[in-house]
């Protein structure tokens, strides 16, 4: 038996994200023990369609389990901060989604219990493992870009356009204040972190709510679905749309938005970087291509082809070239990258997923963008 199929993992959440990660932790050969729904008789029905042997009924069953040695928690982000406190209490591993918590307090906190536990604790920021982005975070690292002048990007969705469309992600209770920053933009803001070794310093936003009425389902809806049967009419004070200006400790600048409301849009999450010798541009829809421009010479695609691509790039790869990698290998990649570090004890020197403390800047970054929004102004991430 290989070291990583001793690993026993549970997932806390069975909807369509938790669903992902139980299919990753297969492929991977982790041995996957058990699911926590959102009540019993959910995660018990999930669980067989998920051919999952146990069905926990509640979080401290789950955590009294010792043959348990990693949580993931894949539930809706208000309970990520409780739920994570008790998972490192237990003495489990966990690796949580994003983002981290509701607010940079909490998130802070769960830092500090990280710290102090000695558990790996990662956020799933998945989006990194692309192997095309590992690749250009090596390029930058390398210099081949020369300084970071200028970031600019996006990412927009469509599957919340219409008045008709609902999760649980519009209520700002079970979501937070932010929704399309929160939801997906911190996916961008943590990519571009990662891929330029920067941090914003402070930002400029405005957010915009382009249906501040919905109708509600009376019954349950999974994500990216449609509810059918009866509505209620609900307020929605959580952001359809963002715009943001960004300034970064190294004098660069960057400008990116968000949205969950652009028609024709699935999951496009682009980011174009310009240094001061080439710049590089990638686009989630087209994951495997890569474009590197120059002033002087012809520019370039470069395709993931791990006989052309640099160590870190070649190191998250898994399929032949031609072989698209999406979504679903995604993560796979970090799953293996967080769980190589469980089996050698902790994080190793140059492991690349997204730490705790990852995560709390991230939450720092929407509390500031909440900040801003609502005061019209400049805010430093040191003001939160």
């Amino acid at each position: 038996m290989s070291d990583i199929a001793k690993i026993r993992a549970a997932v806390i959440g069975t909807g369509f994200i938790g669903t992902v990660h139980v299919q990753a932790l297969r492929r991977l050969g982790v041995d996957v023990r058990g699911v926590l729904g959102s009540s019993p008789e959910r995660g018990r029905e999930r669980a067989r369609e998920m051919s999952v042997p146990r069905a926990f009924d509640t979080l401290d069953d789950l955590l009294a389990d010792e043959n348990i040695d990693v949580v993931h928690v894949t539930t809706p982000n208000h309970a990520h901060y409780p739920q994570v406190k008790s998972i490192l209490a237990a003495g489990k591993h966990v690796i949580c989604e994003k983002p981290l918590a509701m607010t940079s307090a909490e998130s802070a906190e769960m830092v500090d219990l990280a710290k102090a536990s000695g558990k790996i604790a990662a956020v799933c920021y998945n989006i990194r493992f692309y192997p095309l982005n590992q690749q250009a975070q090596g390029m930058v690292m390398a210099g081949d870009l020369g300084d970071i002048r200028f970031v600019t990007g996006h990412y927009h969705q469509d599957w919340l356009a219409k008045p008709t469309d609902w999760n649980w992600r519009l209520e700002s209770e079970m979501g937070g204040a932010l929704r399309s920053v929160g939801d997906i933009g911190t996916h961008w803001v943590d990519l571009t972190s990662f891929v330029t070794g920067l941090k914003a310093t402070s930002v400029f936003a405005e957010l915009t709510t382009f249906l501040p009425e919905r109708q509600k389902p009376l019954g349950p809806v999974e994500t990216f679905t449609s509810g059918t049967g009866e509505t209620e009419t609900a307020r929605i004070d959580t952001d359809d749309a963002a715009m943001i200006l960004i300034r970064y400790e190294n004098g660069a600048r960057a400008v990116m938005s968000t949205s969950q409301v652009n028609m024709g849009r699935k999951n496009s999450l682009q980011w174009d970087i310009a240094g001061t010798n080439a710049s590089a541009a990638w686009d989630s829809e087209t994951p495997d291509h890569l474009f590197i421009g120059h002033r002087d010479a012809p520019n370039q695609t470069l395709m993931r082809d791990f006989t052309l691509m640099n160590g870190p790039g070649i190191a998250a790869a898994t399929l032949p070239p031609g072989h698209v990698e999406g979504f679903a290998d995604s993560f796979f990649n970090f799953f293996r990258a967080v769980y190589a570090d469980v089996i050698a004890g902790g994080r190793q020197q140059g492991s690349t997923w997204a730490t705790f403390e990852d995560g709390h800047y991230e939450m720092q970054f929407c509390d500031a963008v909440v900040k801003s929004a609502s005061e019209s102004r400049w805010v430093d991430l040191s003001e939160i």
